[in-house]
């Protein structure tokens, strides 16, 4: 009985050996396939149901040009689409992530740019500083004792920004500020310190549009107290791991699918895309000078 069992786990051994040698070992799908999607990470800037829409629009549109599966999915926040990216294999292929998490995550070696989004005609975009009407706050100076809320703690217009140019102020972020409050998007601020929920608040250049429809007074019981220095738009970065031919068809696909009207109606949908133009990483570079001036360590900053 122990010979036949012993036998039979030899044949086992043999049959595998044969086919790893042999080449025709059990693989995983190719990648771009029903079986193994490529997964398009995206963070909730807005509502997140119409970014998850957009986002599955823009996929199947790719699908129509170069038959790659591509799955359009909406992470909680920054942090987590940077996860996805750094666990082995990769959960993330593709991100489309803001201006710090991006530098956090090139320089982690997890992700190259390659298109940035164009909005208003440039691939740049500002901050804002925001405060309730009734707060008595007109200057950063002012924050101080205040309650402030913020998208995410990696949001580069909504926080990375706002705390240099705060602290710049004489307002320490970390230590003068009441409450710090996060909203889990650009529209949760704008809510929130409508609501009266916070003094305070940060977001893009003009966030308040987003609640218009719901909130018709927004522009005058939310006010803007700072703008910020441009900020390079969010985009589409990719893991190195997808095959330069594979990145490239994707890649065109885009630029294509943003110069036709239902493209564009689409990534206006997923995150008030207008266009998307081709940039690589360089096009960071003036903004990691400006963090080095500060002297922040954007890795450092996030954490592990």
């Amino acid at each position: 009985m122990k010979r036949n069992m012993l036998s039979a786990v030899l044949i086992v051994l043999s049959v595998s050996l044969f086919l790893v040698v042999s080449g025709c070992a059990p693989q995983e799908p190719e990648l771009g396939t029903e079986e193994n999607p490529i997964v398009w990470a995206f963070v909730p800037s807005g509502d997140t149901q119409e970014i998850s829409a957009g986002g599955r629009a823009v996929a199947d549109m790719i699908f129509e040009r170069t038959e790659l599966v591509v799955e359009a999915s909406v992470a909680t926040e920054y942090a987590g689409v940077i996860e996805a990216l750094q666990s082995d294999p990769p959960s993330a292929h593709m991100a489309s992530l803001a201006t710090f998490a991006y530098v956090v995550a090139a320089d982690r070696g997890v992700a190259e740019a390659e298109l940035v989004a164009v909005r208003y005609g440039r691939p740049f975009y500002d901050g804002q500083i925001i405060a309730g009407a009734d707060t008595g706050i007109r200057t950063l100076a002012d924050l101080a004792g205040k309650s402030f809320a913020r998208p995410d703690p990696l949001s580069t217009s909504g926080w990375i920004i706002p705390s240099l140019t705060i602290r710049a102020a004489g307002v320490n972020p970390d230590t003068d500020l009441s409450r710090i409050v996060d909203a889990g998007g650009h529209t949760g601020v704008i809510t929130a310190v409508y609501n009266g929920d916070v003094d305070a608040g940060a977001t893009f250049v003009d966030a308040r549009g987003n609640v218009e429809e719901d909130f018709p007074d927004v522009y005058e019981k939310v006010q803007v107290i700072e703008v910020s220095i441009p900020i390079p738009n969010d985009g589409v970065q990719f893991h190195p791991s997808v095959p330069d031919d594979m990145k490239e068809q994707i890649i065109q696909a885009l630029l294509e699918i943003a110069e036709t009207e239902e493209g564009a109606e689409a990534l206006g949908q997923a995150y008030q895309w207008q266009g998307l133009e081709r940039h690589g990483d360089d096009f960071y570079d003036p903004f990691r000078q400006t963090l080095q001036a500060a002297g922040v360590d954007a890795t450092a900053l996030m954490g592990d």
